[in-house]
């Protein structure tokens, strides 16, 4: 029987393709045991505005050159959350379904009050999933017993799971031992970021790489025909 599964690290309130990749798998695994990077999509996002892109950001406490989890990363200040929905709002409020998501998103904000990055990512993942009504379970590489080795983990992972199918971005090209993969009998895809379609966004010209928040915004329960999975 066939399964399919993606292991990767959270991200803060990501774009559409993050969604997709939880949108095909069977189980979708994040990888928060893996080191924490500044200037990374761990804990900031993009969101469109009047004056352009701006980001995002979660504060968050760094302990110098000490090898740093995601999963062991604290957020470091009080009120980030309602700051950013206000952010939100003042930029959203013209968006064409700014009023049809208006309270799901707030909600959400008011309500992010974890201590714990890995805490606040699942959170927002997990409902934003559930109001485009994607179902896949998401659950942390921290459950499982890891091995040691780059590829040798994600495939060890893998066989954990009965994956049949893993999936990963087109950048892991770079680093996988696709042999591995070929060696466990597990099918490796990569996936293709293009073909998305264009909707009726806010401040031209159209941007695909900017948080999910966006479409929600501008499609409200639409949101999910412009997913490609």
């Amino acid at each position: 029987m066939e399964k399919k599964v993606v292991i990767t690290q959270s991200n803060y309130i990501p774009w559409k393709g993050y969604f997709d990749a939880i949108k095909l798998s069977d189980e979708f695994i994040l990888y928060d045991d893996m080191q924490y990077t500044r200037r990374d999509w761990r804990n900031r996002n993009k969101i469109k505005t009047p004056r352009g892109i701006i980001w995002l950001t979660i504060p968050v406490e760094v302990k110098g050159k000490y090898f740093q989890k995601i999963n062991e990363t604290y957020i470091s200040e009080k009120g980030w959350n309602l700051h950013h929905w206000q952010t939100i709002k003042q930029n959203y409020a013209k968006a064409k379904c700014f009023n049809e998501v208006k309270n799901f998103i707030e909600e959400l904000y008011v309500n992010a009050n974890h201590e714990m990055l890995s805490e606040i990512n699942y959170y927002f993942l997990r409902n934003v999933c559930d109001y485009l009504e994607i179902k896949t379970p998401i659950r942390f590489s921290s459950e499982f017993i890891l091995a040691e080795g780059k590829t040798e983990r994600l495939v060890d992972l893998c066989k954990q799971l009965g994956t049949t199918d893993y999936y990963s971005g087109p950048k892991a090209k770079g680093y996988v031992d696709e042999n591995l993969f070929e060696e466990a009998d597990i099918k490796l895809h990569y996936f293709n970021h293009s073909g998305y379609g264009e909707y009726e966004q806010l401040y031209p010209p159209f941007e695909h790489a900017v948080s999910i928040i966006d479409l929600l915004c501008c499609e409200g329960k639409q949101a999910a025909c412009f997913l490609k999975y």
